[in-house]
């Protein structure tokens, strides 16, 4: 089993995150997304989509969405639980990372793919080329503060983002607002729920996956 992993990006950096919190030791295969091999022929037969990480398994199987990779681990190697322990417990994960991604990621993407001089043509993932759109990085920035007052709210009513475990609804968050710090987005002073539930993660070992 390998994951093709690039250690500069943010989407590997999750699941690299998550096994390091089940102690979890795969191959990673890196891909030079700096240098464009993403998008080359050898690794499009890997993954049309040309995005990492991408999860092979030992039969040829490759699982190409964090999310669905993280629930392959979470049912191989169950303990600890990440991923809810009962159904409303999984509802509730589920929930709040995809909340996350659309809002948060999501977010945060639409200013960095917009912007980046490196992206020129490149403002969507994919073998597609898209152009960029400057009044998206705006559009985000304010999306952005948004989700992080959203956060902010919730952490003010648990210890966690989904209730009271760790999961990877913290994975996510965690690695989103690491991110925004790229497009010059920090926790504000009065979001100190937030700035709370971000030190206490930041100094777990799995952070250094």
């Amino acid at each position: 089993m390998k994951l093709y992993d690039c250690t500069t990006a943010p989407s590997p950096r999750r699941v690299r995150f998550f096994m390091a919190e089940k102690g979890i030791d795969i191959e990673l295969v890196q891909i030079d997304l700096a240098e464009g091999e993403h998008l080359g022929p050898a690794f499009q037969r890997v993954n049309p989509d040309c995005t990492v990480p991408v999860l092979e398994l030992d039969d040829g199987t490759r699982i190409t969405e964090i999310v669905a990779i993280c629930q392959y681990l979470e049912e191989m190697q169950p303990e600890p639980r990440l991923m809810g322990r009962n159904p409303t417990e999984r509802a509730l994960v589920t929930m709040w990372t995809s909340k996350i991604e659309n809002h948060g990621l999501g977010a945060i993407a639409e200013m960095f793919r917009n912007r980046a001089k490196g992206l020129s043509g490149r403002a969507l993932t994919g073998p597609h080329k898209f152009e960029q759109i400057p009044a998206l990085v705006d559009r985000g920035r304010t999306r952005l503060g948004h989700f992080f007052d959203r956060l902010n709210a919730r952490l003010a009513e648990s210890r966690f983002i989904a209730g009271d475990e760790f999961t990877i609804a913290d994975i996510t968050a965690f690695v989103a607002v690491e991110f925004a710090a790229w497009s010059k987005v920090t926790i504000a002073d009065q979001q100190t729920h937030l700035k709370r539930w971000f030190d206490e993660i930041k100094v777990r070992p799995s952070v250094r996956a």
